[in-house]
């Protein structure tokens, strides 16, 4: 996408870790904040937006769910990845200093991720909507006893002081994105390492998933996740599954399984063929 500019939604609001990775990433094209993760995707499937930047894994949360709900329904396809390494800082009102803190307010799930500072300076935790939002409450409200955990981003956007920073407890603590688009735009064969991410159903039937996944390992093909979905709400039903292997589909490792896998499932569907993060290879 280099050199094109466009709309990109996120979920949240200015100065979340998602906008964060829309500045780092496509620093010219217009960010724009949306309240729910269901509006992000209304927005590029209805073409108000022409990319979406969407969390779908954190290294201490586990899986986000609810892009997990959306994904196999949606008629999106992911063409990117990219991964953050989440920080948050302790800010406060100009002037302020972290003694005077007696609240800090942030999502939920930030403030269990910080659990450090907060019980190390007897903070009251309060939980707010969005990472970002915290820091636009705490501006907005002007009580200098009250503090967010917000990421760094947002003090400039909201005026506000940085009394710590890195605060989180694990310095591991990294979400990675994934970009979604209304064309399937497949990473080029033979240009790099690729991620192909796709969707299958097997039946309610014994050895059906081991059948369906025989192939993979037998012509060598590693797999990097594998998630089940219930199929409306049917636990006798088929059961879907999301994938993602290492590969190109056009590599005959991977074309020889997703044959393979053909002949056990129903619907499989490719949502994205893409270029890996270099940040894998540092996990490796």
């Amino acid at each position: 996408m280099t050199g094109v500019t466009g709309r990109i939604a996120y979920q949240g609001e200015p100065g979340a870790n998602s906008h964060q990775v829309c500045n780092e990433h496509y620093p010219d094209w217009e960010a724009v904040p949306c309240a729910s993760f269901e509006d992000v995707f209304a927005a590029v499937e209805g073409g108000d937006a022409d990319l979406a930047m969407i969390p779908i894994d954190n290294s201490i949360a586990g899986r986000v769910a609810d892009i997990h709900h959306f994904l196999p329904s949606s008629s999106l396809h992911i063409v990117a990845e990219h991964f953050l390494r989440i920080r948050f800082c302790l800010m406060g009102l100009p002037g302020t200093s972290i003694d005077k803190i007696q609240t800090v307010h942030s999502h939920v799930h930030a403030l269990g991720q910080c659990r450090k500072i907060i019980r190390e300076h007897g903070f009251k935790a309060v939980i707010s909507g969005d990472t970002a939002g915290a820091a636009r409450e705490v501006a907005e409200l002007g009580d200098p006893t009250m503090g967010s955990i917000s990421p760094p981003m947002a003090a400039g956007i909201y005026g506000l002081e940085v009394l710590a920073e890195d605060v989180e407890d694990e310095d591991h603590n990294t979400t990675r994105f994934v970009v979604l688009s209304r064309d399937l735009v497949e990473a080029p064969h033979g240009n790099g390492p690729v991620v192909t991410s796709f969707i299958f159903n097997v039946r309610n039937l014994p050895a059906a998933l081991y059948k369906a996944l025989g192939g993979f390992a037998t012509n060598g093909v590693n797999m990097t996740k594998l998630e089940s979905y219930m199929v409306d709400g049917s636990f006798a039903g088929a059961t879907q599954f999301l994938a993602e292997v290492d590969g190109h589909p056009h590599d005959l490792g991977l074309r020889r399984a997703l044959e393979e896998l053909a002949f056990f499932t129903t619907d499989v569907k490719i949502l994205g063929v893409y270029p890996a993060d270099a940040f894998r290879d540092q996990e490796r």
